[in-house]
């Protein structure tokens, strides 16, 4: 039988890194293919990159039917399912699939529950199913995306913020390491052609993209507290402003109440039998503001 390679379906898993394909290869050349490839029908689904190898160097390799797939969907269901199981991809994969699945469950739920398979849905010589997948479970809510994807609630949000918002050059630069989850998140919040630059000229900096926008957003909430505290100090400065207004004002009119008192001594010294001398005028002991 010849098997029918679905590009498709190749590229709806993210490719295995060169590390990870050499590790493969150096496997498989000391050890042989030990797991079978999956088939639907003619169509490979599960070990592409098995199978490559296995072709480029002349290897045996065993196959397996899946007769459980009724439409492409079904296929792409397993093969989420499958790599969601697996330890090796990222996060940010783990969260992107997990994102497919929802759309595919979501999808098949506003579909009419009767209607076919469409002709391109199907293998060409794909044998009856034996029993029909059962549904999956619906991901209506962000803690049903996290618990199939492993993640937390927190991941998840970044992620579907990366996946709506980010361009290409950032989320490549995500998942090659390039940049964290959190990070990246933060960058998927500027406008596209600042997140391409910022990707274009690599991972310092991503960082110092990201971090502008934390400082960006937490400098009004540190705001707020200053402005409060300026509230609050300046009906002390007027305070302080008024009593020393005030003080002024006393100690003017002191001034002002020593001179009668002086002159009203110098009426009475001056009366028949009082002392020729003017009276000296009474020293003014009050400390100057």
């Amino acid at each position: 039988m010849d098997i029918v390679v679905n590009e498709e379906l190749k590229a709806y898993i993210d490719p295995l890194t060169p590390e990870e394909y050499e590790s493969l290869e150096r496997s498989i050349l000391a050890e042989g293919c030990r797991d079978a490839l999956v088939l639907w029908g003619d169509v490979l689904v599960d070990g592409h990159n098995r199978f490559g190898i296995c072709q480029k160097h002349g290897l045996p390799f065993q196959t397996v039917q899946n007769t459980r797939f009724q439409s492409m969907e079904d296929v792409h269901l397993w093969m989420i399912d499958q790599h969601l199981g697996r330890r090796s991809i990222s996060d940010f994969q783990r969260g992107v699939l997990a994102l497919r699945k929802r759309e595919i469950v979501a999808a098949r739920r506003a579909a009419p529950a009767a209607a076919p398979a469409t002709e391109e849905a199907k293998a060409p010589e794909a044998p009856a199913a034996d029993h029909a997948v059962p549904p999956p479970e619906p991901l209506d809510s962000r803690e049903a995306l996290a618990r199939a994807a492993r993640l937390s609630s927190s991941q998840v949000v970044m992620i579907e913020k990366i996946h709506k918002q980010a361009t290409p050059e950032l989320v490549e630069a995500i998942k090659s390491g390039t940049i964290s989850l959190s990070a990246g998140a933060a960058v998927a919040s500027l406008p596209a052609e600042e997140q391409v630059a910022a990707a274009a000229a690599g991972k310092d900096e991503l960082k110092q993209a990201a971090k502008r926008v934390r400082e960006a957003k937490r400098k009004p909430r540190e705001e707020a507290p200053a402005d409060a505290e300026q509230e609050q100090a300046d009906p002390s400065e007027d305070t302080v402003e008024s009593l020393r207004k005030r003080v002024t004002e006393l100690t003017s009119e002191n001034t002002a109440l020593r001179k009668q008192v002086a002159n009203l001594l110098n009426q009475l010294l001056a009366r028949p039998g009082g002392a020729d001398a003017p009276a000296a005028e009474p020293e003014d002991t009050s400390a100057p503001f």
